[in-house]
């Protein structure tokens, strides 16, 4: 988000007299770049506009001490989504929404029907808050997760992911033909095959098909600013140090036969 140029695109007030825009900051899958929360709060509070922030990785980057720096501003948003299978590494489809007004957190979700019987008694209903009137149990392993790992483990999960993509990326940087397109932040690293001659978006597919044949590591393709780019995210507790150089080596293999 720019958020200078979002100042500008505000629509009005709703009937409630709160602007209809939605401000979302995402943290940028490909790269794993921050975007400034504290100046697009600024302008969201001054358009009394609802801030989202999207932070499937990075925010995540609050539990540790080293990174919580990029996540400034994000206390003053109203709501918050981020998901447990990404560095949790619980099961898929484990996401985690906080919003700062339950009124109408409840309002945008909860159903009703004839044969959906209430009263004023009743406890919290969990079909409220969610999409889905029924679901699994998707906190029970999301919190044994985090009962057994603590915050200490947290911190040490995101710390340790992220030093592993700086070794990724320090360690391809060294090979002439190998581009390392971000500013490696977080846990996300975009690698590009740019050959002395020929297409360089090509010898990047064709590098990323040798990788997954190879299956030492596989990474997945992306775009990236109109170009073609393979895309490193560490996030799996058990990735160590070896298994960062052995897919290196791997990365590093498929694309000399591109040169």
């Amino acid at each position: 988000m720019i958020h200078d140029s979002h100042h500008r695109r505000w629509t009005g007030p709703d009937e409630a007299g709160r602007a209809r825009s939605r401000a979302r900051d995402r943290r940028n899958v490909n790269t794993g770049a921050f975007d400034p929360l504290d100046a697009i709060a600024d302008v969201t509070g001054r358009h009394r506009a609802w801030l989202h922030v999207d932070g499937a990785f990075g925010l995540w980057a609050a539990a540790s001490e080293t990174l919580k720096p990029h996540t400034r501003g994000v206390e003053r948003a109203d709501s918050w989504a981020t998901d447990a299978h990404k560095w949790l590494n619980v099961p898929y489809d484990s996401g985690l929404v906080f919003v700062a007004h339950p009124a109408a957190h409840r309002a945008a979700m909860s159903v009703s029907a004839a044969y959906l019987l209430r009263s004023p008694e009743e406890p919290r209903e969990p079909m409220d808050w969610t999409p889905e009137a029924s679901r699994r149990a998707r906190g029970f392993a999301v919190y044994a997760a985090l009962r057994s790992l603590g915050r200490r483990g947290v911190e040490d999960l995101v710390d340790r992911c992220c030093r592993l993509a700086r070794r990724f990326a320090d360690r391809l940087r060294q090979e002439p033909v190998i581009q390392i397109l971000n500013e490696v932040v977080l846990n996300q690293v975009l690698v590009r095959v740019a050959p002395p001659t020929g297409d360089a978006d090509a010898a990047t597919r064709e590098a990323l098909r040798v990788i997954q044949e190879e299956r030492v590591c596989w990474l997945g393709g992306t775009r990236w600013r109109d170009m073609d780019a393979m895309r490193i995210s560490v996030s799996n507790w058990s990735t160590t140090e070896n298994d960062v150089d052995r897919s290196a080596d791997s990365i590093i293999r498929a694309t000399r036969r591109q040169v």
